[in-house]
C-alpha cells in the first residue's frame, strides 16, 4: 500500500459544501437558507425552553453590530467574556464583523483580564456582570478608562454597565430608522479579526491572530469529513472562548443549519441531555470517561453477573435481544438522539471508545491547536481509528520533521487554517512559522495510510485529563514574584494508580531572603518548606482551581541552564526531587 492511500481516497470522497470566506457571509447565507429553522434552544429564567430562529439570530447580530458602529467601535478591539450563552454567540459574531473580537476566559483573575484588554487595546467588553464588576473595581489598572461595558444580565443597570437588552433595542431602532451601516460592512477575509490569548500570564501570554478565512476554511474542512445534519442539535458544554468549542460547537452548526443548546453547568449535564435531546456533543476525554463509567456501573447493576465479570468483553457476550435492549436504554439515558461524540484536547482511551461504540455511541477524535483554528486532523464519517487522531482534514497538510528511527518527530502543519502569527511578537512568529509550515511543538508519527498518532509534547504546556491547558510559565511567573524564591520549574506529574495530570512545582529557595524573613534565624528544612508552602498558597489564590499547585519539592541546587541562562525544560531538571 502506497503512502497516504486512505488520505488520498478521502480527498475525493468528502462531503460537498458551499464555500464561504468570512463570517458575515456565513451568517447572511444561513439566515437566508434556514430563515425560520431553529438556531438555538434556550431556557428562560423560569426554566422554560424557548427558541431563536436563524432570522432572529441574524437580526440580533445586526442590531448589536449597528449599536457598536454608532459608538465608534468599527475596526476596534471588542472583548467578550462570560459563560456559554446565546448573548455570547451574538456578541462574538457582531464583534468580529464590526471590529476585532477578543474572547477571554471567564475563569481568569481580573489582573490577567485587564492585562489582555490593555495589550489588545480593547475599547469595549461584553459579558456577565460578575466579570465586568471585577474589572470595574480595578479600573485604575485599565489603560482605556472610557471602555464601554455591556452587561448580559437582565438586571438593573449598574455603575458603568449598560444592559445588553437596551443596547439591542437601540440598535434595532437605528435599523428601523434607516441605518444600514452594518449591512454595508465589507469584511476582508485575510485581515486580523479574532485575537485569542493562549495563557493567563502577564509576561508570557501569546495572542494568536486569526483571520476569518482561517476560521471559515476550518469550518468547511470539518463539514467535509463529518456530515452535520439540519436535524442535529449540538449540546454546548466546553467554554466558547476556546477555539475548539467556538469553531466546531458553534460556528460549524450555524453554517450547517443545525441547532445549538447550552449546558447549565457540569452537574446538570445528564438532566440537560434528557431535556434537550441532543444528537452531537463536543467533549474532552474526561467527560467521555465519566459517561462510560456511569453507563458501565448501571449495566453491572442491571445485568446478570455472568455477563459483567469481564467488563472489556461484556457487550459481545450479551444475547442479541438483550444487547438491543441495553443499547436502547443507554441511548435513552442520554436523551435518545445522541449519534456522535466529537472528542478533542487530549487522546482518548481507545478501549473506552471501542466499548461505547458497541453500545451505539460513536466517537470521533481529532487533533488541533488554537494556532490552526483549531482542527488539523480528525477521524471521519468514512475512516476512523479509535487509537489515532485521524487523517489530515481537507486542504490541510501535515508531516513529521526530523523523525527518529521509529518515525517520531515534530508535527508541522500547512494550510489556510494556520494563523497569521502571534500578536506583536514577530520573533516568536518567525520561530514557528517557516516557509508556510507551522511548527506545532507536538511529537507524533504518521502511518502508511496517513493516520496521525500523537506521542508527546515538546512544548512545555501541561494538558489535564479534562482537556485544560496549563502553561507552566504562567505559574512560574507568579512564584518568581516572591523574593523568597530564586527559581522555579513547573511540570505535570501523575500520582500512583491515577492517570490525572497534576501541577508540581520544583523550587530553589532564596535562603538569604528566607533567613531575613524569619528575622535572622537560619531556617531548617521544615521551616523553608513552611515558608514556601505559604507562598504557594498565595499563588493558588490568584489562579483558577485547575491550575493549582498540588505538590512541590525544595531543591538544594540551582536548575541546569542553557547558554542563554534559561532553565532547561528537559533532562535532570525534569526529575522530581523528593
Amino acid at each position: 500500500m502506497s503512502d497516504l492511500t486512505i488520505a488520498d481516497k478521502l480527498r475525493k470522497k468528502y462531503h460537498r459544501c458551499e464555500e464561504v470566506t468570512n463570517l458575515k457571509e456565513m451568517i447572511d447565507r444561513s439566515a437566508t437558507i434556514y430563515k425560520d429553522r431553529v438556531a438555538f434552544k434556550l431556557k428562560n429564567e423560569n426554566k422554560e425552553i424557548y427558541t431563536k430562529t436563524y432570522e432572529e439570530f441574524r437580526n440580533d447580530i445586526a442590531s448589536l453590530g449597528t449599536y457598536l458602529i454608532e459608538k465608534g467601535l468599527q475596526n476596534k478591539r471588542i472583548a467578550v467574556i462570560g459563560k456559554n450563552s446565546y448573548k455570547w454567540a451574538v456578541s462574538y459574531l457582531a464583534a468580529t464583523i464590526v471590529g476585532i473580537v477578543v474572547p477571554i476566559d471567564k475563569e481568569l483573575h481580573s489582573d490577567d483580564v485587564i492585562n489582555f484588554m490593555n495589550v489588545s487595546e480593547t475599547k469595549c467588553i461584553l459579558g456577565d456582570s460578575k466579570n465586568l464588576k471585577q474589572i470595574i473595581e480595578n479600573i485604575e489598572k485599565l489603560e482605556n478608562k472610557d471602555t464601554l461595558f455591556l452587561s448580559f444580565d437582565e438586571n438593573k443597570e449598574k455603575d458603568k454597565m449598560i444592559l445588553y437588552t437596551l443596547v439591542l433595542q437601540e440598535g434595532q431602532k437605528l435599523i428601523e430608522d434607516g441605518n444600514k451601516k452594518f449591512d454595508k460592512i465589507e469584511v476582508d477575509p485575510d485581515e486580523l479579526k479574532i485575537l485569542l490569548f493562549t495563557s493567563g500570564t502577564t509576561g508570557n501570554a501569546k495572542g494568536v491572530c486569526l483571520s476569518q478565512r482561517n476560521i471559515c476554511s476550518n469550518i468547511l474542512s470539518i463539514y467535509g469529513i463529518v456530515k452535520v445534519k439540519r436535524s442535529d442539535l449540538f449540546f454546548s458544554i466546553l467554554p466558547l472562548h476556546h477555539t475548539y468549542e467556538c469553531t466546531i460547537g458553534f460556528l460549524l452548526p450555524i453554517y450547517s443549519g443545525a441547532s445549538i443548546c447550552y449546558c447549565e453547568g457540569l452537574r446538570y449535564i445528564s438532566n440537560n441531555m434528557v431535556e434537550f435531546h441532543p444528537s452531537v456533543v463536543l467533549c474532552v476525554p474526561l467527560l467521555l470517561e465519566s459517561i462510560y463509567k456511569k453507563v458501565m456501573k448501571n449495566l453491572k447493576k442491571s445485568l446478570p453477573e455472568k455477563y459483567t465479570k469481564d467488563e472489556k468483553n461484556m457487550i459481545e457476550k450479551l444475547p442479541f435481544f438483550v444487547k438491543a435492549l441495553v443499547k436502547n436504554k443507554v441511548k435513552n439515558s442520554l436523551g435518545g438522539r445522541l449519534r456522535v461524540f466529537i472528542v478533542g484536547a487530549a487522546p482518548v482511551n481507545p478501549e473506552i471508545a471501542d466499548t461505547l461504540e458497541k453500545l451505539g455511541l460513536n466517537s470521533l477524535q481529532g487533533y488541533g491547536l488554537t494556532e490552526c483554528a483549531p482542527l488539523v486532523a480528525g477521524n471521519t464519517d468514512f475512516y476512523k481509528r479509535n487509537d489515532s487522531a485521524g487523517l489530515p482534514i481537507p486542504n490541510v497538510e501535515y508531516k513529521i520533521e526530523n523523525p527518529d528511527s521509529e518515525g517520531v518527530g515534530e508535527i508541522i502543519v500547512k494550510g489556510p487554517n494556520v494563523m497569521l502569527g502571534y500578536y506583536q511578537m514577530p520573533e516568536e512568529t518567525e520561530k514557528i512559522l517557516k516557509d508556510g509550515w507551522f511548527h506545532t511543538g507536538d511529537l507524533g508519527k504518521i502511518d502508511e495510510n496517513g493516520f496521525l498518532y500523537i506521542t508527546g509534547r515538546c512544548k512545555s504546556v501541561i494538558v489535564t485529563k479534562n482537556g485544560k491547558n496549563i502553561y507552566p510559565e504562567e505559574i512560574e511567573s507568579y512564584l518568581n514574584e516572591s523574593p523568597l524564591i530564586s527559581e522555579s520549574l513547573v511540570i505535570g506529574t501523575h500520582k500512583e494508580n491515577d492517570d490525572e495530570t497534576y501541577v508540581n512545582a520544583q523550587i530553589f529557595p532564596n535562603k538569604e531572603a528566607i533567613t531575613e524573613y524569619l528575622k535572622g534565624t537560619v531556617p531548617t528544612k521544615e521551616e523553608i518548606k513552611k515558608v514556601i508552602s505559604d507562598v504557594i498558597a498565595n499563588v493558588n489564590s490568584k489562579i483558577p482551581n485547575y491550575k493549582h499547585i498540588k505538590d512541590f519539592a525544595i531543591r538544594d541546587s540551582e536548575f541546569e541552564k542553557t547558554t542563554t541562562q534559561k532553565v532547561k525544560r528537559y533532562g535532570n531538571n525534569m526529575k522530581i526531587d523528593k
